[in-house]
């Protein structure tokens, strides 16, 4: 991404990624800790689903998850989607190919259908499944916050609410779980862009030479390989 100064962690999904329903959503988290360090660009797409995310993806290289929908008939579809949006950072055939971009998927987490009437609990789980079925097919870390927010409300659909804002889209705790499951993988996988392992891009003000600080003030890379 050469338009920036810095590298960047890229977020592409749904109104989950997009978090417009609580302050302290996902990009938020993730650009207190990496201040300085990368960029997070949130391009979260309320309402949008796999058959679209891949001619946005074509544009900004990401991936995202699905848009509610009957399973069976369309789970193939989307387990299809996600191969194809992963491959196409991670294949050397795709004219995409960034070998050096790092790929985490993220379940969708569990629905609470006494918020949210429109949804079905099922449904979400089936989609959870599908995305940890992609993970283990293409070898590629999931976060699995269906699960961790179902454990976290005690195996009741009910108690989900604590994470949810409306049944369906995440609060301050639900994103809380979310970006630690972010974090646990990138310490454990990929633990060179852990923001404790970075460098920030520009230097501290106190190693500015103030009498001439231009020669100070030119960007710093530490190259991520």
């Amino acid at each position: 991404m050469a338009a920036y100064t810095q590298d960047a962690i890229l977020l592409l999904g749904d109104s989950l990624a997009q978090g417009k329903f609580d302050r302290a959503g996902l990009a938020d988290r993730l650009a207190c800790v990496y201040v300085r360090k990368m960029d997070v660009i949130n391009r979260g797409l309320g309402g949008y689903n796999t058959d679209w995310a891949i001619p946005v993806a074509e544009q900004v290289l990401a991936q995202q998850h699905e848009q509610h929908r009957v399973p069976r008939v369309q789970l193939l579809i989307i387990w299809t989607n996600f191969v194809h949006l992963v491959n196409m950072v991670r294949s050397p055939a795709s004219a995409y190919y960034s070998p050096n971009t790092r790929v985490i998927l993220i379940t969708p987490p569990p629905v609470n259908t006494h918020q949210r009437t429109d949804r079905s609990f099922a449904d979400t789980e089936s989609y959870a499944e599908a995305v940890k079925e992609v993970g283990a097919q293409v070898s590629v870390p999931v976060a699995d916050v269906w699960t961790e927010i179902w454990e976290a409300a005690g195996w009741d659909e009910l108690a989900c609410e604590q994470f949810l804002f409306d049944g369906l889209h995440l609060n301050a705790a639900g994103y809380e779980i979310v970006f630690n499951s972010i974090m646990k993988i990138i310490e454990e996988r990929y633990p060179e862009i852990h923001y404790e392992k970075l460098q920030t891009v520009f230097p501290h003000w106190s190693e500015v030479n103030v009498n001439d600080p231009r020669p100070s003030l030119v960007k710093r890379r530490v190259p991520i390989v």
